[in-house]
């Protein structure tokens, strides 16, 4: 009896071409990794993933480093961040990204107040290794990272609006 893992990684096989499974496995890998492991991960050949890797730097939707002879490949976190603001632009009005900003803000403004630093950077130096806090660690730097995002959003809206007057 093949247990449900198995079952959806052969549904995936069968459903998907090796290519879509590399960038689908590119695109969730935000670590460096090697072609073999990304092969893995994918369940594709060694070749295969490395041709198809190659593509998908040069689209731009991942970026490589050397470690000695060896190619490392991970996510381009760029275009993931250029997508999302695309798609916040798109989704989200005006007055919405405006008052996401002021709540970010707000919550960011909360975490300084709770733990008397100013970034979760200082948090996770001051806070002992069975502390409370270490969640808001986390929380304190996706809300930072979702707050640049909306602000950038905003901005590429107005000089969008601005070009075109």
């Amino acid at each position: 009896m093949t247990d449900i893992n198995e079952r959806a990684t052969e549904a995936w096989i069968e459903e998907t071409t090796s290519r879509e499974r590399i960038r689908t496995v590119l695109e969730e890998t935000t670590e460096y990794a090697t072609a073999a492991e990304i092969a893995d991960r994918a369940r594709t050949s060694e070749p295969t993933t490395r041709k198809y890797l190659d593509e998908l730097v040069a689209d731009g939707i991942g970026v490589t480093t050397q470690d000695g002879r060896t190619t490392l490949y991970k996510r381009n976190d760029g275009r993931q961040i250029d997508e999302r603001i695309y798609e916040l632009r798109e989704t989200t009005s005006w007055d919405e990204l405006i008052d996401g900003i002021r709540e970010m803000k707000a919550q960011l403004q909360d975490y300084r107040d709770t733990y008397e630093v100013e970034g979760p950077e200082e948090l996770a130096i001051e806070l002992d290794a069975d502390a409370d806090g270490w969640e808001d660690v986390g929380r304190w730097r996706a809300t930072r990272r979702n707050l640049a995002i909306a602000q950038a959003a905003l901005r590429v809206d107005e000089a969008h609006r601005l070009a075109e007057a």
